[in-house]
């Protein structure tokens, strides 16, 4: 059975072999699907992210309801989360994920820096918050460190982390 359009095969696990000394070398790959309603974007961060040692762009969704069936279909490790999207925007896609999928990471990505918004996506399940105008190696390090756990909140929205919710 071939892959849907956007969709890569399984890369979690990863075998590189070294001619050299014969040896297998085995890497964990994070799987991530990007979503966000351009085109563009999700071009653009597919192929900055395909280059980082370790990730792998599994699927690009260009909404949120494409979002929760990509998520319910690939178990991906992350999503990077638009957030003002039709018909189903990014805060209600991570309310839905979370109700059949809580190891999923998800990172809300948006061009909004206000509280409101970042609240509304920790509430609803997100793992982190990148801004738009975040460096691709910010957005690097927040995918590394939701997959390790942690909570992340980029630098420019770093100041209002005592006032978010729990």
């Amino acid at each position: 059975m071939g892959n849907r359009v956007g969709e890569t095969t399984d890369l979690r696990l990863f075998y590189s072999i070294s001619s050299i000394f014969g040896l297998v070398e085995t890497t964990f790959m994070i799987r991530v699907i990007i979503v966000d309603d351009h085109f563009h974007v999700r071009e653009a961060w597919s192929w900055v992210l395909n280059q980082a040692p370790g990730i792998r762009v599994i699927a690009q969704c260009a909404n949120g309801q494409e979002a929760v069936e990509a998520a319910r279909r690939l178990r991906p490790d992350v999503m990077l989360m638009d957030i003002n999207m039709t018909p189903v925007n990014g805060i209600e896609a991570t309310g839905c994920i979370r109700q059949f999928d809580n190891n999923i990471k998800i990172i809300g990505v948006s061009v909004q820096a206000e509280r409101s918004y970042v609240n509304e996506m920790l509430r609803n399940g997100a793992n982190g918050y990148v801004t738009k105008n975040s460096s691709s190696a910010e957005m690097i390090i927040a995918i590394e460190e939701v997959q390790a756990g942690k909570i992340y909140l980029c630098e420019e929205i770093g100041h209002l982390r005592a006032q978010l919710v729990n």
